[in-house]
This record gives C-alpha cells, structure tokens and sequence, in this order.
C-alpha cells in the first residue's frame, strides 16, 4: 500500500475541535519497549533487528486497534516519505533515518503509531488533538496490554521495563504536548516559563523534539525522568503543568492586547501581508508568520473558521509535502518560490486583518 494513499490529506487533518486547542496542537503518549534476550537495535546486527521485526511487526498487526493498518519496513519507504511522516509528527527525525530491520504500523486514524527498531525494539505512541492526555494515555496503555500478553519485554522487578537510554528506564513513558505560545515569546516571557518548567524537571524542546529550534513559537514539554514514578501519576502532573502553561499563555495575550495592541496587530498585519504578496518565502520564515496568522484568528482580526486553513498551511508549505505536489526534484530555492505561489493562491480570499483596538485607540499607557 503506498503510505500517500493511507494519509489523510491535510486538510482533513486540521478540521477538528479539541479542548484548549488555541493553545495545545497535540497530545501525545510514548512507551519504549524491548524484547527480553535479544540485542537493542542501536548496536544489533542487521540481522538480529530484521529477526525483532519479522517477530514484533506481525504481533503489533494482529492488535484489534491496528486492524486495517498502513504497515511497512523502513527500507521499503522513500527518503520523501519517510520525511512527511516527520513532518506530520507520526515518526521520529531518527526512525526516519532507519533501513532495513526497522518498521512502522501505524492505523487508520493517524492517532496510534509503533516504530520498531527505533532506539529500542518497540516505540509506541497514541496522539490526539488539544489536550488529551489522559486519553492518549488509556489508549496506550492498552495496546501496551494487549502487546505483552504475545511479546516476551524486558523487565526487571526493581528497575522496571528496560530500555536503550537510562533515561527512558522504569515506566517507559514520555508524555508530552505541543504548544503554540506566541504571547508568551512576543510578551519575552517565554525563557522564564521554560526555566521553572526546567525546575519541575519537565523539559522543553522544539518543534521536532530534542535539538531543534521552536519554528512557529512552537514547544514541546514532556517529562523527563521515567524510574520511580507511577504512569498516571507522570500524566497528571504534566496535565496540571500545562494547564498553568495555558493560563500564562493567555495572560500573556490578554496583557499585549491591554498594553500594547498596536504592536501586535502590526505583528499580524504584516505577517499576513507578507505571507499574501510574497514571492519567495522559506519554511522557517512561513511557520513563524504563519503562527502570527494563528494568534490574530484568536485575537478576532480573522474569522474562527480561518483556523483551519492556517493550521493546514502549517503542513503543506513544509519541505516534504512541498515537494510531493512535484515530480521533479526541486532544490531549496525553487521550494521558496513555489512555496509562496502556494501561499497567495490560498490566501487570495483572507479577508485582510481587523485590528480590535481598546477604548485609547492603543496608545501606550505612558505611566509604563
């Protein structure tokens, strides 16, 4: 099956409501597991991570909730593919690098993904829109249930589940969400926030996880530490995190807009103006004007039913879903270009941005 069929488009993707959702893009709960006796795939012989997936690979398809899965190996898919899977934040930067002896299931509705033979034999996650931890969560753990009564884990009484990275040791559990958190980054509070999350021994990270920057001022908070903890007990608390994280972000909103609202609407103004009239535009550059786009639609500058548009531009303008729509290959600049072909054509019916300016018109109170 080729994955390009399997996919929604995405648009469909995009057109869903969530709790917090404004706020929160995605939730998401990842178990790392290893079969007992066999050699983790990081230092394993091609033929010994080729012999842990002809085992993993049809037990994880037998699984009720991966009936009807897209199922393959790595070596099978190509480089492109492999990138709008990344892109589309249903495999890792890392796993995409994998061949042969590495694979992937993944179901119907984008929402439960297993890798096998990332870092370790079996890294399975569940991903839901907004925040919905819990959620992903319950959806995990069962096919983690499910999966261990037809696959022998390593598991040690005192040490817990045992994986590659000690960090991952214990539980296995890596919760965490994406946050879209301009208000903050605008309002030039975001490093305090990212400190006492630091301090809560949660960390943050960028779009792509561990090492990459926050394109669209979006962030990634998930636990840090898995040994000694109870699973529920590492969702709630990072549950309870992110509340606060989106009660600062929209105070941070709420306090631009009492203070300083002309420069933000001029934010969004010239986000749009440029994202509607450019032509050449690179991802980077589009992701971060495209999440002032985001926060005007939830300032009211656009409609609420924009959203989707904007959230959907935030795939397909990304290298990989770019060069899908092409046969040939097109290097970076001809992307930039197309890419804002892409954007005027889309955008060419965005009725320009209103500015709702406070009773003083938006001076600066000069007492500040």
């Amino acid at each position: 099956m080729n994955i390009h069929d399997f996919l929604k488009s995405p648009a469909e993707t995009t057109r869903h409501h969530a709790p917090h959702d404004r706020i929160v893009m995605s939730s998401r709960v990842r178990l790392a597991r290893n079969l007992r006796g066999a050699p983790y795939p990081g230092w394993a012989k091609k033929i010994d991570r080729v012999k842990s997936l002809e085992l993993i690979r049809p037990a994880v398809e037998s699984l009720p909730q991966l009936h009807g899965a897209f199922s393959e190996t790595m070596d099978n898919l190509a480089v492109m593919d492999k990138q709008i899977l990344v892109e589309r934040h249903l495999i890792s930067r890392e796993h995409a690098a994998k061949g042969a002896g590495s694979g992937l299931v993944l179901n119907k509705e984008e929402s439960l993904c297993v890798m096998i033979n990332e870092e370790d034999h079996l890294r399975m996650q569940a991903l839901r829109p907004g925040l919905q931890l819990k959620q992903a969560w319950q959806a995990i753990d069962e096919v983690d249930s499910d999966l261990e009564k037809k696959l022998d884990y390593a598991f040690n009484t005192e040490l817990g589940y045992l994986t590659a990275c000690p960090t991952n040791l214990g539980t296995g559990i890596r919760v965490s969400a994406m946050l879209h958190l301009p208000g903050l980054v605008l309002a030039e509070q975001i490093n305090q926030i990212i400190q006492s999350v630091n301090k809560l021994g949660l960390a943050v990270r960028g779009l792509y996880g561990e090492g990459t920057e926050a394109l669209g001022n979006v962030f990634q908070v998930s636990n840090q530490m898995t040994l000694g903890e109870v699973e529920t007990d590492i969702v709630e608390r990072l549950n309870k995190v992110l509340l606060q994280i989106i009660e600062n972000e929209e105070n941070a909103r709420a306090l631009l807009i009492e203070q300083k609202p002309k420069i933000v609407y001029n934010h969004v103004g010239r986000a749009f103006g440029i994202l509607a009239n450019a032509h050449s535009i690179t991802s980077k550059e589009t992701m971060n004007l495209l999440s002032l786009m985001r926060l005007g639609v939830d300032l009211g500058s656009f409609p609420a039913n924009e959203r989707p548009l904007i959230d959907e531009l935030f795939i397909t303008t990304q290298p990989a879903h770019l060069q899908k729509q092409f046969t040939e290959k097109l290097g970076a600049e001809e992307r930039d270009l197309l890419r804002a072909d892409m954007l005027r054509e889309r955008l060419l019916h965005v009725s320009r941005p209103v500015a709702k300016l406070p009773p003083n018109g938006g001076l600066l109170d000069k007492r500040n």
